[in-house]
């Protein structure tokens, strides 16, 4: 257990330190990147990747993996779009209907994943699929908007993007949820058994805890993370499109293994990923800054990605060293 909290610890140390020397970057390369507005930019692109890499940080400590993220939420925008434009459900419904939706397709992947035994990999590929097509089907392939600060439910904005005044609220709610998982998974039960499932699954099993029950609700958590942040996203950009969302879950796992939580499983910090949020933040305001276009931005975004799984490999190739050396 100390190995763990000091492989996770120094990660976390480095992750910073990444932070720190990405932004000093940036403010001396890209223009204009430390103006009050740049800064609202990126608080504002972090409020969704943010509740996803909260969310999916409990899936990846059980050694699992959600690639249902972007689309996923991308689907739960739509769907409440479409009730409040097409079919005037009040605002408020509909963003509950949003949550309840993604946390629902979020059992359904753990009941995949435990009870079907589908290797997560493909059950949420799956899924991937089945929402990015649910999306178009919803709203018969037309984007659907939510209330502009002008209209009756103005309110929206004011109260999940930012105020009159341009206070980032969005970042409030993200704090509030980070600190909720942070307790949930460090100081309760659910916590300790998904650290426990991600280390020995099968030292849990027979150890007589229910291992379906516990990973199964991993994946519930991160369908409420995707949920909410289908709000933030909403609030943010107004407009939802069908057919995109891919690749946002790739900005959220990349996060999540910055942070330092392994691909392995059983190892994990949500300090770590929210981290790992303003990392990537941070690049893709950073490259607008310096006035690259969007392939560029992809292009990076990647090679950030490739880097965080190379660096948890390592991680893993050391630890097992480690191990072999004790023995």
């Amino acid at each position: 257990m100390l190995q763990t909290l000091k492989k996770v610890g120094m990660q976390k140390f480095l992750a910073f330190g990444a932070l720190i020397i990405i932004y000093v970057f940036f403010a001396f390369t890209g223009k204009n990147f430390t103006s009050t507005a740049t800064t609202l930019n990126i608080l504002a692109s972090s409020y969704y990747v943010g509740f996803l890499a909260l969310g999916a940080t409990f899936v990846i400590i059980t050694g699992g993996i959600d690639l249902s993220l972007g689309a996923l939420m991308m689907a739960s925008a739509l769907l409440g779009g479409a009730l409040y434009r097409d079919m005037g459900f009040p605002l408020w419904l509909c963003m509950v209907i949003m949550v309840l939706f993604a946390m629902l397709v979020g059992l359904a992947n753990g009941i995949l994943v435990t009870k079907l035994k589908l290797p997560p990999f493909i059950a949420t590929l799956g899924t991937m699929m089945i929402m990015l097509g649910l999306g178009s089907i919803i709203t018969n392939t037309s984007s659907k908007y939510f209330p502009t600060i002008l209209e009756p439910d103005g309110w929206f904005i004011r109260v999940f993007f930012k105020t009159k005044s341009g206070f980032p609220v969005g970042a409030v709610y993200l704090m509030v949820f980070f600190i909720i998982t942070f307790i949930v998974l460090n100081k309760t039960k659910i916590g300790r058994y998904i650290f426990a499932i991600g280390n020995n699954e099968e030292a849990v099993r027979l150890s007589g805890i229910k291992v379906n029950l516990w990973k199964g609700m991993a994946y519930v958590i991160t369908g409420l993370g995707v949920g909410l942040g289908s709000i933030l996203y909403s609030a943010t950009y107004i407009v939802v499109i069908p057919n995109t969302g891919n690749g946002i879950e790739l900005q959220a796992i990349a996060a999540v293994v910055i942070g330092g939580t392994s691909l392995s499983g059983g190892v994990g910090s949500l300090t770590g990923t929210l981290i790992g949020v303003f990392i990537m933040s941070i690049l893709k305001n950073g490259l607008i800054s310096m006035s690259l276009p969007a392939p560029y931005q992809t292009f990076f975004t990647g090679i950030v990605v490739i880097g965080a799984v190379l660096m948890d490999v390592y991680r893993n190739k050391k630890a097992n060293e480690l191990k072999k050396i004790k023995a």
